[in-house]
Formats: C-alpha cells, sequence, structure tokens
C-alpha cells in the first residue's frame, strides 16, 4: 500500500490535468520507485488512481522498456543494442558483462545489486558501444572501462 504522502501527491498531480490517463506512466514510475518494480499491487494502484481498468495499465506496463514488472537490481545496466553499437562492439560489450557478473541477460547478481538488460537505443551512437546505468550513459566502452564503473557502484553499494 502506498504511504499517504505519495498517494497524496499523485492524487493531486492528477487533479490538476484534464485528462489523467495521459499520467499513466509518470505515475507508474512514481509507484516503481517506491515498490522498486511495478509490482501486482501498484498495477492496481495506479489503475484506481487513473480510472482505468489493471489490463490497461498492465498493457502501457508492459510497452515500456524503463517499467519493471519483476524485481531489478540496485543498479540496472541497460545495453544499446542499436545497429550502431552492435556495428560497434555491441556483442563483446554484453559477453563481457554477463561473463564478469555471472548472468545473462534479464538477470539479477544474486546479490541483488546488477541487473542486465537489452535496449534497442539510448541515444548515444557516437559514443557506441554504450550502456545507460541507472539512467546514466557510458560510451565508448571498453572491459577496463567497464571494470572501472563497476568498481565505483560496488564501492558506492
Amino acid at each position: 500500500m502506498l504511504p499517504d504522502d505519495l498517494k497524496n501527491s499523485l492524487v493531486e498531480h492528477i487533479n490538476r490535468v484534464d485528462h489523467p490517463r495521459e499520467l499513466a506512466v509518470d505515475v507508474m514510475f512514481s509507484i516503481q520507485d517506491y515498490y522498486g518494480y511495478l509490482t501486482d499491487e501498484g498495477v492496481e494502484e495506479t489503475a484506481q488512481l487513473l480510472k482505468m481498468s489493471p489490463l490497461e495499465v498492465e498493457q502501457l506496463a508492459t510497452f515500456y522498456t524503463f517499467i519493471y514488472r519483476e524485481p531489478v537490481g540496485k543498479y540496472i545496466i541497460h545495453v544499446c543494442d542499436s545497429v550502431v553499437c552492435w556495428m560497434d562492439g555491441y556483442e563483446s560489450i554484453k559477453d563481457y558483462l554477463c561473463k564478469t557478473l555471472k548472468i545473462q541477460d534479464g538477470e539479477t547478481t544474486p546479490d541483488g545489486l546488477f541487473s542486465l538488460l537489452p535496449v534497442c537505443c539510448v541515444g548515444y551512437c557516437d559514443r557506441a558501444p554504450a550502456m545507460l546505468i541507472n539512467k546514466k550513459v557510458y560510451g565508448n566502452l571498453t572491459p577496463d572501462k567497464i571494470d572501472d564503473i563497476l568498481k565505483k557502484l560496488r564501492q558506492d553499494a
């Protein structure tokens, strides 16, 4: 159940717009931020707040790459698999991450720190291959650069 302050904030935001359904993604992100991912309960809460059916919310949630319907790690690594990144070494970068983290696409490390997910583009084509970690983009990736990034994230955790 959402805390009162979050629920009240969302209701205020929803009441300020003419078409509340337009806020579906924003509401899902807010609820995801609270739970860590968009839980089944979060889908129900979103539906109630926006006067939508849970099925409508679920359809939207499964469409968007950055809405997570299952638990994810503290650091969500989105590896860009666009054509440009693919031509510039995406596969070797993804393979290196899988080997280093000992997980495959769609998995989370046993310690709950890292989840590895593909994404079709992060808009860093001029610095391919690229990845996005918790909304921060990294480009011109090499194994050494990845090691440095992961080391810093582990220290910050």
